[in-house]
């Protein structure tokens, strides 16, 4: 029986999604938790509003006050006792700056038996901000780093020292207060300094370090920003206890074991993938057409990168799919896919990319060949032409991306 392997790589990012959402590791981490005195819920990121609505449910009569601070449309309604903004993500907005006001606001005067409740994930760098610079000038840093294909880890040793609340210094701000962080991880390797930039945990990157990203990629900084630069941040944060619920290793293992039930022979190449996206797209492509028909299913996860030198639309999961379709043109028994657990891929509408054998024809036929797409850094366009793209909205998690390539034996 000849199989549909989109049907199934279909299923097998819903399930992987469905087994990362943070509702049962929350509940899981603050069950049986007991404070002496007032506990303020700060929640930051794509996954904010979702941990926030379970660790009310956890802790009902326990939460004083709180904040949840996420992206645009990612808030599911009220949550008793919370406040609830949205502001702007990859690039930082007013909404954003005024909403981390406010978080300021409720963690200020506290005392040493106290808590603050911070769940952290994903998206917090751009979402959970108060910039020690003109807003402006942030805002075209954030866009420069970002087109020039800077990785995450270089991107927020950058965007810490800019700010007055990332790398450490929201710890400060909560002092003398205990802060207990509850982590869903984005980061390969999960970096603590690094998730949301680690506005509750020492930073472990230096002002040299910062002064030498900022060479290498050429930005265009004010004064006021190259001294920035050069400040160091917090090293210590001794009234912070951390837990890290969630990360892409766990978004690999739940695609293999869905893998394992369809039956292909899942193998995980590596949950630390960090390379340009149209080379990943092109290896994974290479690993699929070397397995000559046996049922298997290759895993990668992590995160990718896209030099931006053209003026499309996509994202960095977008264009590994597209870069794959190249590789296997023609194949009947490939399929590949991308996509961002958080449901989002760069500023677009779309979690990533989904293509096959006949992508490559199909958008020969339509005039829009794949070379000519990535020349223009165009995936969303042209995937959207080959029917291409994977859309599910707003996923309530974000650990971060997952590709597979699925192999399936020649229909007889």
């Amino acid at each position: 029986m000849k199989r549909d392997l989109r049907a199934d790589a279909r299923d097998i990012l819903n399930y992987a999604i469905r087994a990362v959402q943070p509702d049962c590791a929350v509940r899981a981490a603050l069950t049986g938790r007991t404070f002496p005195g007032r506990v303020i819920l700060i929640a930051v990121g794509k996954a904010a509003w979702q941990m926030a609505n379970t660790a009310v449910q956890v802790l009902p009569c326990t939460v004083t006050s709180g904040l949840v601070i996420t992206k645009y449309d990612h808030i599911r309604g009220k949550i008793p006792g919370i406040t609830c903004m949205e502001a702007g993500h990859p690039v930082p907005d007013e909404n954003g700056f005024a909403a981390t006001r406010r978080a300021l606001e409720l963690v200020s005067d506290l005392k040493a038996d106290d808590t603050v409740l911070f769940l952290l994930s994903g998206g917090g760098s751009a979402l959970f901000e108060l910039p020690k610079i003109p807003a402006e000038e942030l805002q075209d840093v954030t866009q420069q780093l970002l087109a020039c294909g800077a990785d995450i880890v270089e991107l927020n040793t950058i965007r810490k020292r800019l700010s007055r609340v990332k790398g450490g210094r929201f710890a400060e701000l909560c002092a003398p207060a205990h802060v207990l962080s509850i982590v869903l991880s984005d980061v390969v390797g999960d970096r603590l300094d690094m998730i949301a930039s680690g506005p509750a945990y020492p930073d472990s990157s230096t002002s040299t370090d910062a002064l030498a990203i900022a060479e290498k990629y050429h930005l265009r900084l004010s004064d006021a920003a190259r001294r920035c630069l050069a400040e160091e941040t917090p090293k210590r944060a001794d009234n912070v206890e951390t837990q890290i619920i969630g990360s892409v290793r766990f978004l690999c293992a739940a695609a293999a074991k869905r893998c394992a039930q369809l039956g292909y022979a899942p193998k995980i190449l590596t949950d630390s993938l960090c390379c340009e996206a149209r080379e990943a797209g092109a290896e994974l492509a290479r690993l699929a057409t070397a397995q000559k028909g046996r049922p298997c299913a290759l895993i990668a996860g992590g995160e990718t990168v896209v030099h931006v030198t053209g003026q499309g639309k996509g994202g960095r999961n977008q264009e590994l799919a597209l870069a794959a379709a190249a590789g296997i043109r023609g194949a009947r028994n490939i399929v590949i896919f991308s996509a961002g657990s958080d449901g989002t891929d760069g500023p677009t509408d779309a979690a990533g990319g989904i293509c096959d054998g006949e992508t490559a024809a199909r958008l020969d036929a339509a005039g829009y060949p794949i070379r000519r797409a990535l020349e223009e850094n165009n995936a969303y366009h042209a995937l959207m032409l080959a029917d291409g793209l994977l859309i599910t909205g707003p996923t309530g998690t974000n650990v971060n991306d997952v590709a597979v390539a699925l192999c399936a034996e020649p229909a007889k």
